[in-house]
């Protein structure tokens, strides 16, 4: 039995109380899934910026009517404290996935990503350590690493932010690392890396790569590649990232951590073309565009690889889901959609 395995049987017999934010987006809510199916008692924040009704309702789909009846939704900001405090009060865990993501939004607009990043970091983990919650995590990220070469990328060793989203991921680090601190509150920061899965947003102009190229193939339009297609990335699917966040919640840690969460290969972008392509044809859709090359996107990565070597260790982490994998998983669901 792993680690991850005996956790969810314990959490099954003895249900604790969590609270999500950012619940009724791409990762909130598939953590709220999986949470009432382990029977436990969610509260759920989002103010449907960038999530959505829908996906609240698939997870009352997908669990039962018991299951559902845990779940408390609160329609609300992190950007204000009184909210923050309010969703707070009795609970054991905090998953605090709410942000404004993508490196683009935020050369657009870094007014805004920095108050929703920052602010309202600074106003969950305030409300938690303010209500003695046992466990706080939140989402960081690998564009933290910023410039520096190295691969694969080790916790201990960044470089300069290429982007105002990863200075504000960063300085949730910072937060955290003062509060620990200053406070003696702990929490842990998971530096996801290129998540994926059922319910990732295909449309609009902040779109992750693989639900906006799927979409693009399934309706026979044209796929467009920053670059040469050689850049690199670690994509993760959702499974893992759920697996992390409860493995991180529940850890019983000395310290502040920061891990990295991916699955610590890496994918060029030609490579998940031709992924998505033979999974699409395995689900009978043929695709024989070929893809369109275009400039460099401002702000991005060449190569990202994560060492997963700390999770692994420290909080037993193991990515059970590789790409070709996860895309085959997902797939039903995007071709639903």
């Amino acid at each position: 039995m792993t680690k991850y395995e005996e956790i969810c049987n314990k959490l099954s017999e003895n249900p604790c109380k969590w609270l999500v934010t950012g619940v009724a987006g791409f990762i909130g809510s598939n953590l709220l899934e999986t949470l009432l199916k382990l029977n436990q008692n969610v509260t759920g924040l989002d103010n449907f910026s960038t999530g959505y009704k829908k996906n609240l309702e698939e997870v009352k789909s997908n669990v039962s009517k018991e299951q559902w009846s845990r779940f408390s939704f609160y329609e609300g900001d992190i950007c204000s404290l009184d909210t923050c405090r309010e969703v707070v009060k009795n609970t054991d865990y905090v998953l605090h996935q709410a942000a404004l993501g993508s490196v683009p939004r935020s050369l657009h607009d870094p007014i805004t990503t920095n108050e929703v990043n920052i602010s309202g970091m600074l106003n969950m983990i305030t409300a938690s350590k303010d209500s003695n919650v046992k466990g706080f995590v939140y989402a960081a990220s690998s564009s933290t690493y910023g410039d520096h070469p190295a691969l694969p990328k080790v916790e201990n060793n960044i470089g300069k932010p290429l982007s105002p989203y990863a200075v504000t991921k960063y300085v949730n680090e910072l937060y955290a690392d003062v509060f620990m601190k200053s406070y003696g509150f702990k929490s842990v920061g998971l530096r996801y890396f290129n998540v994926f899965g059922p319910r990732q947003d295909a449309n609009g102009a902040y779109a992750a790569v693989i639900p906006k190229w799927t979409d693009a193939m399934l309706k026979g339009e044209n796929v467009y590649i920053n670059g040469d297609g050689e850049t690199s990335r670690d994509f993760c699917f959702i499974e893992n990232v759920i697996q992390a966040n409860i493995l991180a919640a529940t850890s019983n840690l000395e310290k502040n951590e920061i891990f990295n969460i991916a699955l610590g290969d890496r994918t060029t972008l030609n490579e998940l073309f031709t992924s998505i392509k033979n999974s699409l044809k395995q689900n009978n859709y043929k695709y024989e565009i070929s893809p369109i090359y275009r400039e460099f996107r401002s702000g991005d990565v060449r190569h990202s690889q994560a060492d997963i070597t700390k999770a692994r260790e420290m909080i037993g982490y193991q990515p059970e889901v590789r790409i070709a994998d996860g895309v085959n998983l997902a797939m039903p669901w995007y071709i639903a959609q």
